[in-house]
């Protein structure tokens, strides 16, 4: 009797564990190709952009360096002629140096107190050149007077630039006149010194006198009151 096994299968042949072939060459031209055409699509913007760059480069190379500056002050507003300037009038920026005029204020005391000779604009660098300084002068059309107040206290209180309404009070009642409006109170040149002149000091119970710019008309009328009249001053905007 005969068994039957099943067939062995046939062998492999070495053919057979072969890897599998490269992708055809037409393959990777076709990706070259179709790369080359969008670059020759986008060949316009591509260009822009180059020249863009390259535009921006050469600009940064060619800027000339940031112009030097310097502190100094400058007005913080308009002021006009005649004005006594004012801490809230001066400012400290930076100007670029060759707009800084000769001998320019680099702080703001410097000028404070000074007066304006002309008209000034704001933001104006200042120098000596543009004002009047602290002397015995007012603004233009005004005449400086000192007056002798009936409180030596107030006299002391009062700062130059501060504007003041000058009223007469007789020496026997009734109604008092006021004689300035709007004095302007102007700095006292040696202030601290004795002013008594050839008869000494003055007593000191009169106080300080304070120099006021008013018009002539205001100083002939103040002349007149203080002869028979005590002065008092009224501080107004």
């Amino acid at each position: 009797m005969a068994l039957l096994t099943p067939a062995s299968a046939p062998p492999r042949r070495a053919t057979d564990e072969r890897p599998l072939p490269p992708p055809l060459p037409h393959v990777r031209g076709a990706a070259r190709a179709r790369a080359r055409s969008a670059l020759w699509r986008f060949r316009f913007l591509l260009a822009a952009v180059c020249l863009g760059v390259a535009t921006a480069a050469t600009v940064e190379a060619l800027r000339p360096p940031a112009a030097a500056t310097l502190p100094v002050v400058v007005l913080a507003h308009d002021v006009g002629a005649g004005a006594v300037l004012a801490a809230g009038d001066l400012v400290v920026a930076d100007v670029p140096a060759d707009a800084a005029p000769d001998g320019a204020f680099r702080s703001p005391d410097d000028a404070h107190g000074s007066v304006a000779a002309v008209d000034l604009p704001a933001r104006l660098p200042l120098a000596p050149t543009l004002l009047a300084g602290t002397g015995l002068a007012g603004p233009t059309g005004t005449v400086v007077v000192a007056v002798r107040l009936d409180d030596p206290a107030v006299a002391e209180l009062l700062e130059p630039g501060l504007h003041l309404d000058l009223v007469a009070a007789r020496l026997e009642g009734g109604p008092g006149e006021t004689v300035a409006r709007r004095a302007l109170v102007r700095p006292a040149p040696g202030a601290g010194t004795p002013s008594g002149g050839l008869l000494g000091a003055a007593p000191a119970d009169d106080g300080p006198p304070v120099l006021v710019a008013v018009t002539p008309e205001e100083a002939v009328r103040i002349a007149q009151a203080s002869v028979a009249s005590r002065l008092v001053a009224v501080v107004v905007p």
